[in-house]
């Protein structure tokens, strides 16, 4: 956050410190057991590394929402197949009221999983097919057809595990003002569109990409054959049935839900100009709901698997859902693990907003975080590792590391700044620690040998080697991603 920022919210953090950041009264009841789990987790987040003989930093919840500048969220955590507890933090909108159980949030890409249990539904019911070309199924629009289709056509299982071989990676939406387009437009990517064109560029089948593009097809298909409104529509297939009475795909908001709704916030506290956006994408990117919503969509799919009637699908389309289709997909979750260790995912981005929803397939636990702030990830891990850790979950778990001292000359030699790529990242030496320059923050940096450093929050990995003639090389590998970049020093 740059000066300017800090002295312009700094008065309203401080107000919040003492009225609104606290927990909402949002606290139905519950047994002390459960209440002093709520309070372990919220009162001791968790990075991701700990250092050995060392004791991991343990903020507050609330204090992180403070030092990652966001305003509000919503937490519900499943426990024994049931939503054990749900409850807001924070506030709606700085110096507003605060964030309750009731509070709308938009889901960004999780709209994806629950628009694709409403079309999976179609498929039960014989209206759509999981296998046949998608063109079959439209009407209104068609997909085009190509070489790269000639062989092998796009199917609605293609689309729902991102392996059709569509473009269009994600939606930005539409600012208050701004003219939105028909669904055909979003298509063709014709104006008042902002995204391109959806169309096939790959055979379909031969990559996993992931494509909303492909769930907005999926969304037109779901229209031809119903001839219902898409809010409509879901609300009969899935919302109602799951009783996520609080959820709609109406975009935008009418005026009686849109005050319950969450403002949302860039990642320097700027509120997004004229609200949230619309999304005529809405199976992409549409859904509006709570966490205790998500909760029971999650729920809903655990009990299904085990047996227990599933008030939308069959036991048998569930557990497709959470089997790998293509890479780590199944049909609209992210399917991770094996056996009683199988989890079902989702995480969500709009413009202003972060969701993330984490199950486990057999053994009836998770939970689902709604914030209104982009940049919540850091966060959202820090308190999933809590929750893990109270839980006894196998996921999410810290991993422990052991640092060795280096030689204070040796630290100065790695300090300076180094081009990765595009990004330009800087060291500097501080009281014999090196430090990793992170905007106005300094991340202090451990040493697990003499040329290779951790951070702690997320488990990076910084590497130094000596390059030609003097040059230091930097090798860096992201803990959340395994990725790796590597790059020089310049200066």
């Amino acid at each position: 956050m740059n000066k300017r920022t800090l002295l312009r919210v700094l008065p309203v953090l401080l107000g919040l410190q003492a009225t609104g950041w606290a927990q909402s009264e949002a606290r139905h009841a519950m047994s002390g057991e459960v209440e002093a789990r709520v309070q372990r987790i919220i009162n001791g987040l968790l990075p991701r590394v700990r250092v050995k003989d060392t004791p991991s930093e343990h903020l507050t919840l609330v204090e992180w929402m403070k030092r990652l500048n966001v305003p509000g969220m919503s937490i519900a955590v499943i426990h024994g197949g049931k939503v054990e507890w749900a409850r807001g933090f924070g506030v709606t909108r700085l110096g507003g009221a605060p964030v309750t159980t009731e509070t709308l949030f938009q889901a960004g890409s999780i709209s994806k999983p629950v628009a694709a249990m409403g079309a999976l539904k179609l498929v039960e019911e014989g209206q759509l097919n999981l296998d046949k070309d998608v063109n079959l199924n439209l009407t209104s629009w068609r997909l085009p057809a190509s070489e790269l289709t000639r062989d092998k056509s796009v199917t609605l299982r293609g689309l729902v595990t991102h392996s059709a071989g569509l473009t269009v990676h994600g939606f930005d939406g539409y600012a208050a003002g701004e003219s939105v387009p028909t669904l055909s437009q979003v298509l063709d990517g014709a104006k008042p569109a902002n995204s391109a064109a959806i169309r096939v560029d790959i055979p379909p089948g031969t990559k996993w990409r992931y494509s909303g593009g492909g769930f907005t097809v999926m969304q037109q298909m779901m229209l031809d054959v119903t001839h219902k409104p898409f809010p409509e529509l879901m609300s009969e297939l899935v919302l109602n049935p799951l009783g996520m009475t609080h959820s709609t795909y109406q975009q935008p908001l009418p005026a009686a839900k849109a005050k319950q709704a969450a403002t949302p916030y860039l990642r320097d506290l700027k509120a997004v100009s004229g609200g949230a956006h619309t999304y005529p994408e809405m199976a992409a990117a549409g859904l509006w709901s709570t966490a205790g919503d998500l909760a029971l969509f999650a729920v809903a799919v655990q009990q299904g698997l085990t047996g227990t009637k599933n008030p939308v699908l069959s036991q048998s389309t569930l557990q497709e859902m959470v089997t790998r289709q293509f890479e780590n997909w199944g049909l609209g979750f992210r399917v991770d693990g094996i056996g009683d260790k199988t989890t079902f995912s989702h995480d969500g981005v709009d413009e202003g907003f972060d969701a993330f929803l984490f199950a486990y397939a057999k053994t009836g636990d998770g939970a689902a975080i709604m914030c209104n702030a982009n940049g919540a990830q850091e966060l959202a891990r820090r308190l999933m590792r809590a929750i893990a850790r109270e839980y006894g979950w196998s996921d999410f778990q810290q991993e422990e590391r052991s640092v060795v001292a280096v030689a204070p000359e040796l630290l100065v030699s790695y300090a300076g700044s180094y081009q990765l790529g595009t990004r330009k990242i800087s060291f500097r030496v501080r009281e014999n620690r090196l430090f990793l320059a992170a905007g106005n923050i300094a991340v202090a940096l451990y040493a697990s040998n003499q040329n290779k450093f951790f951070s702690v929050a997320e488990g990076d990995w910084y590497e130094f080697t000596a390059g030609n003639a003097g040059a230091i090389d930097l090798t860096v590998t992201y803990g959340r991603t395994n990725g790796r970049v590597t790059g020089k020093r310049i200066d």
